[in-house]
């Protein structure tokens, strides 16, 4: 059995626990932050048997695309501490980042 780890950015929470729930995988949602934007983003706890391992990882890569987006950055103005000036740059957003762990043991009561 495999432990997925999936950190998934918020616009795709819903898609994905719904396309997993439809292939019968079991998925805890908590809700948690980003660090580089600052953005909801939220991680998903799926437990797998090894037979169905491809099949999770399949529909995360289905839903989860990287697309750009426009955010805002803060820019120090030169010459001057702590005083900052926000500039839009277009950076990589979605996507999943995927932690795989070995499951030892699986217990449900």
């Amino acid at each position: 059995m495999k432990l997925i780890i999936a950190i998934v950015q918020d616009e795709d929470t819903a898609r994905l626990v719904s396309n997993l729930m439809n292939g019968g995988f079991s998925v805890t949602k908590l809700a948690t932050t980003g660090g580089f934007l600052r953005a909801g983003n939220t991680t998903l706890l799926l437990g797998v048997d090894e037979s169905k391992y491809q099949a999770a990882l399949d529909i995360i890569e289905k839903v989860c695309k990287s697309r750009k987006q426009i955010a805002t950055s803060p820019s120090p103005v030169a010459g001057t501490t702590g005083v900052y000036v926000p500039y839009p740059i277009e950076v990589m957003v979605g996507g999943a980042i995927l932690f795989v762990l070995n499951v030892e043991q699986f217990i449900k009561l």
